[in-house]
């Protein structure tokens, strides 16, 4: 088999990426191991920055999200006991961001592609890039019981912080950068009404927690936990009686209550790999970089790789120029850099950290209130929080 582009990993990265490039008639074929029913079963982030809205449309996907999702003009920061709304739209002059379940938005990308005829090859075992410091990559996997194998001219890794793209990269030619933070989040999703129109970021003595919605009958609420915490041990009245004690009296007075059914607890971590180009392989989204789920930044910062990536190709094939090929790795990581910034940023103003003496206590006390105080913060983090321009 031969194409021009393979794309490794078929979460919403390489769908959009794959979308993108049949748009544009620029063949491309998608591999991932497991089944669509896998891919649409995992639970994932759902506020989408303006950007990674425009390159929905740009592939001709959107149509659904513009009906069913949710466009947000702010958000509420809580701490004392009160309400602070951050007020995206009058900030940032007219931005805002769109609540739209990343699995809906992937279900999306996988029902036009299979309407465009493009192909797409699910429960391919055993994938491996090849050849990709030449310009002779290929891609091998199994599949029916038989290895077979794809020639192209470019491979982009849209497979995870665990796919084989980076880790078919030689050691000695990578730079990570990695920060662990010491908790996670407990994470419910339950057919509730959302306690408010809009997320509420909560600051609490007993820790962080937000609440967040998929729709106006689905929410999606996280407190802070411990790393050494059982999902066993939390039961939904446990949870609930813990998201009440974190939000200010008039939210937990409101909030609706009901079975979830999906709970979950996961890991906070910084991870950025550099570069994120090898030749002809590319690295894109989760593959090269990971931030805390904070400022709801990876689901877009893989939308901006594809982005970037996406021009570059486009450049190659009816240009015949290398020039945004070339400047895909020092393009993308400048973006995913400040992104990674503003989650860290986020992350530190917003928990409780387990060694956190008084001095430091005082620091995110004051951090708050400057913020809640000065238009000029308050225009920098909505202007990070809508997203930063391509």
């Amino acid at each position: 088999m031969r194409t021009k582009v393979v794309i490794i990993g078929s979460g919403p990265s390489g769908l959009l990426l794959g979308q993108l490039l049949t748009e544009a008639s620029i063949d491309n074929v998608i591999l991932d191991r497991v089944s669509q029913d896998y891919i649409l079963g995992r639970v994932r982030a759902g506020v989408l920055e303006e950007g990674t809205v425009g390159l929905m449309d740009r592939a001709r996907a959107g149509a659904r999200m513009h009906k069913e999702g949710l466009p947000h003009d702010g958000f509420s920061l809580a701490f004392d006991g009160r309400d602070h709304r951050i007020d995206l739209l009058h900030l940032t002059g007219g931005k805002r961001v769109m609540v739209y379940g990343q699995t809906e938005l992937t279900r999306d990308l996988m029902e036009h592609r299979e309407h465009s005829g493009a192909t797409t090859i699910y429960e391919a075992a055993n994938v491996e890039p090849h050849d990709f410091d030449s310009h002779q990559p290929y891609v091998t996997f199994e599949k029916d019981g038989a290895t077979r194998r794809i020639d192209c001219d470019f491979i982009a890794g849209c497979d995870g912080f665990h796919g084989v793209s980076r880790k078919s990269v030689p050691e000695t030619a990578l730079h990570t950068f990695e920060k662990v933070y010491p908790f996670g989040w407990l994470g419910i999703l339950a057919d509730v009404p959302p306690v408010d129109h809009e997320l509420i970021y909560a600051n609490h003595p007993r820790g962080f927690a937000l609440c967040s919605m998929r729709s106006q009958t689905r929410s999606r609420y996280y407190i802070q936990c411990s790393l050494n915490e059982k999902i066993e041990d939390w039961s939904d009245e446990r949870f609930w009686d813990e998201l009440r004690r974190r939000l200010p009296q008039h939210h937990a007075e409101a909030m609706v209550t009901g079975p979830s059914f999906e709970k979950s607890i996961a890991p906070l971590r910084s991870f950025v790999a550099e570069p994120m180009r090898f030749g002809r392989l590319f690295l894109v989204g989760d593959a090269a970089h990971i931030v805390p789920p904070t400022g709801a930044k990876g689901l877009n910062l893989a939308a901006s790789d594809v982005h970037y990536l996406f021009e570059g190709l486009l450049e190659h094939y009816q240009d015949r120029s290398n020039a945004g090929v070339d400047a895909y790795s020092a393009r993308a990581l400048a973006r995913v850099w400040k992104a990674v910034r503003f989650s860290w940023w986020m992350t530190t103003m917003l928990h409780r950290f387990p060694d956190t003496g008084d001095f430091d206590q005082r620091i995110q006390e004051a951090e708050l209130d400057y913020l809640t105080h000065s238009v000029a913060a308050e225009t920098a983090l909505a202007e990070n929080y809508v997203g930063l321009p391509f």
